[in-house]
C-alpha cells in the first residue's frame, strides 16, 4: 500500500492532531495511519521500515565514528537518531540518548512515532537528561559501555552551555578520543543555522551547521542532513 506523504510528513500531521486535538501524541498517531489504511501507526511503521534510510545508514556505520546528523526544527533529526539507535539495539547493541531537551516521555513517544515498543528494549536503551550532560560527565558515564555502543548527543550546540564545562572544540576532541578507545558510535543532533534557504539548496549541510562557538567540523567523520523527508549521508574522504 502507498503512503499518501512521505513518513516524515505523517508523523507532523499527526504531531499537529495531538496539540489541536489535545489528544496523546500515540493516539494522533493511530488516528493518521488509520486515514492511511492501516489499523494502527506500528503497522503503517513497520511498512515504511521495509525501505527505510535508517537501516542503510546503520550498516555504513563502525565503532569510533562520530556522525552529526542537522536539520532544521521538525525535519525529523531528532527521530532519525533514535532510529539509530534501534538499530543498534536490534543489532545486539546497547543505545544511550543524553538529552539537555527531552524527558523520558517525550522519547518513548518517539520510539512508538517510529513504530517501535519501548518494553523489547528495555535493557537495552538507557535514557539520561541530567543536568549535568557534557563531554566528561559522558565519558564516566559510559566506561564501562560495551563496543559497539550508539550514543545520541542531543544536542551539539547545548554541551558547552554553562561556563563551568570546557569550550565545544575541546569537549568534541574529548569525545571522539573516547569514541576511538572505547569503540562507540557517538550521533550527535545539530541545529542549523537560520539563514539555510531551502530554496537555494533543498538539503543543508556542514556549512549550514549553527556554530555559537568555534568547532572544527571535521572531527565528524560522518554526516547526515535532512529536510522534507530528503536524508543526504556523506562519509568522509
Amino acid at each position: 500500500m502507498k503512503l499518501s506523504a512521505p513518513v516524515y510528513h505523517l508523523k507532523r500531521q499527526a504531531r499537529l492532531l495531538s496539540r489541536e486535538g489535545k489528544i496523546a501524541l500515540h493516539e494522533a498517531l493511530d488516528r493518521v495511519a488509520v486515514q492511511e489504511g492501516f489499523s494502527s501507526w506500528s503497522l503503517l511503521a513497520a511498512k515504511a521500515a521495509e525501505v527505510g534510510p535508517a537501516g542503510t545508514l546503520f550498516a555504513q556505520l563502525a565503532p569510533g565514528d562520530l556522525v552529526l546528523v542537522g536539520a532544521r526544527p521538525g525535519h525529523g533529526k531528532t527521530l532519525m537518531s533514535l532510529e539509530l539507535a534501534i538499530e543498534a539495539m536490534k543489532s545486539g547493541h546497547r543505545g544511550v540518548f543524553f538529552t539537555l531537551e527531552y524527558t523520558q516521555r517525550d522519547v518513548l513517544d518517539r520510539f512508538r512515532a517510529i513504530g517501535a515498543d519501548p518494553a523489547r528494549f528495555n535493557d537495552q536503551f538507557v535514557f539520561d537528561n541530567s543536568d549535568a550532560v557534557s563531554a566528561d560527565y559522558i565519558v564516566r558515564t559510559l566506561s564501562s559501555a560495551p563496543r559497539g555502543t550508539l550514543v545520541v548527543i542531543d544536542y551539539l550546540q547545548l554541551l558547552d552551555q554553562k561556563r563551568e564545562n570546557p569550550d565545544l572544540m575541546a569537549q568534541v576532541r574529548t569525545l571522539k578520543a573516547f569514541a576511538r578507545d572505547r569503540g562507540l558510535i557517538l550521533v550527535f543532533i545539530s541545529q542549523i543555522d537560520r539563514s539555510y534557504d531551502p530554496a537555494k539548496k533543498p538539503v543543508p549541510d556542514i556549512s549550514d551547521v549553527r556554530l555559537p562557538n568555534p568547532l572544527d567540523l571535521s572531527l565528524f567523520n560522518k554526516t547526515c542532513f535532512l529536510n522534507r523527508g530528503e536524508i543526504r549521508f556523506q562519509a568522509a574522504n
